[in-house]
């Protein structure tokens, strides 16, 4: 049995803070974190022996991986509640500086686009995690929807439906299929996925994400999340005609009532293709 898994799920039923979905991401974020600590060779932990350098070895790991700033801050927080709940918040630092974690800059022109090549895909050994890579970059998909999603339920033949268990924040979505390239990394998912998801059957959603972190990091697959980018700053150039800002295009002040029209409408539309409520969030991938 691998007690400290087993002993962070125990804590975290005894400490039901938050909502119903709040909970569920806190013990799924513990196991995570209780298992990479095994595989960082501390093999005999138990709930109440975290100590600084568990949390330094994480972070070191973390950005190793590539993570995106907002993820290790998440992490960090559910390393402080676990701390907390042990009696011992001195172990993690208050200050995410500390870890050499900046401020998230929500708004700016320089773009974080980046794709996935050829020879990155060839240094993937999981054929799970190479799908779950191809479908990011192709529809624009957060990691976590990459490997939930069933390929065959999804396929609506011009469109890929999303469910609301697999999105973040429970919003169902749909995504278009324009493209050949797009349907082909599609059918290649559904061969391999079967009826199923992009989590083969012998593991459960915490096992597969390890594995598509620790794939990512040995094959130097950084930024996963740039794909996102790449996929909105594509859909804008298809949509308006020209590149976004954040791409070399013209800043929004420099474009003509007409044009602005045309930005507004794009910017809509790739805000619900990536599963947010707001014109305004695009501007984190496509700038201003």
């Amino acid at each position: 049995m691998r007690d400290l898994n087993f002993q962070l799920k125990q804590l975290c039923q005894r400490n039901r803070d938050g909502s119903f979905a709040t909970q569920r991401d806190r013990e799924r974020a513990l196991d995570l974190v209780a298992s990479q600590l095994r595989d960082l060779g501390f093999r005999h932990m138990r709930a109440d022996s975290l100590r600084t350098k568990h949390v330094e070895r994480l972070v070191s790991n973390w950005k190793a991986a590539g993570l995106a700033v907002g993820t290790i801050k998440n992490r960090l927080a559910e390393l402080r509640w676990w701390a907390e709940k042990i009696g011992k918040p001195g172990v993690v630092a208050p200050d995410n500086a500390h870890y050499g974690i900046g401020q998230r800059q929500f708004v700016t022109n320089a773009s974080k686009a980046c794709d996935v090549t050829a020879d990155d895909l060839s240094k993937i050994t999981d054929p799970y995690t190479q799908a779950s890579l191809k479908l990011a970059a192709a529809f624009g998909l957060r990691r976590a929807e990459s490997i939930k999603i069933q390929p065959a339920w999804a396929d609506r033949g011009d469109r890929l439906a999303l469910k609301s268990t697999w999105t973040k924040g429970g919003r169902a979505r749909e995504i278009p299929i324009r493209t050949e390239a797009q349907r082909q990394i599609l059918q290649e998912a559904k061969h391999l996925a079967g009826r199923g998801s992009l989590i083969p059957a012998e593991r459960n959603y915490v096992q597969q994400l390890r594995r598509f972190e620790h794939q990512c990091a040995a094959a130097g697959v950084r930024r996963v999340h740039g794909l996102r980018h790449q996929y909105a700053q594509a859909r804008y150039r298809e949509l308006t005609g020209w590149r976004a800002p954040a791409a070399g295009g013209p800043r929004s002040k420099a474009l003509t009532a007409e044009q602005k029209q045309v930005d507004r409408e794009a910017r809509l539309a790739i805000s619900r293709e990536l599963g947010h409520d707001r014109e305004q969030i695009t501007a984190v991938y496509l700038g201003r």
